[in-house]
């Protein structure tokens, strides 16, 4: 679904977005879920925030990472804000991006299907943490490129 090339202008529409503000945005794709966390009763959601975990999208400076998670064996997409959102964002502005993003995945381009989630979020992530002209940049917390789980 993703192909070289796909995922290389997923990172630098990631990283194109960063300049815009002072969040971290990350993309992981998961084929589907291993057998015993099927048997434990695990969903979408605990995989999403297992994978926020893991790849450390809570551990950036400003509390301003976010997770792009995408399921594929079970069509599901969940985005993880990290705690700076919390009092900022509600949760039907992050639904409306999951749910776009389903919307084009529908219609066949999952590429461009990621893509609009990535523009979507980081127009939140800007509006939230918005890089200041002439600000420092304070680093690339997060690796840019989609991790494959």
């Amino acid at each position: 679904m993703f192909p070289e090339a796909s995922l290389q202008r997923i990172a630098a529409s990631i990283a194109a977005s960063e300049s815009r503000h002072h969040g971290q945005i990350c993309f992981a794709v998961e084929e589907r879920l291993p057998l015993r966390e099927l048997f434990a009763g695990q969903d979408a959601r605990a995989a999403a925030q297992e994978a926020f975990a893991q790849l450390r999208v809570w551990d950036t400076a400003g509390n301003s990472g976010v997770l792009l998670y995408l399921l594929l064996a079970d069509h599901r997409i969940e985005i993880v804000a990290d705690r700076g959102y919390a009092s900022r964002v509600g949760h039907e502005r992050w639904q409306a991006v999951c749910d776009d993003i389903q919307q084009a995945l529908s219609a066949g381009d999952a590429e461009a299907a990621v893509l609009g989630g990535i523009a979507a979020l980081s127009d939140i992530v800007a509006e939230q943490f918005p890089r200041e002209r002439g600000a420092l940049d304070d680093g690339n917390e997060l690796p840019d490129r989609p991790v494959l789980l």
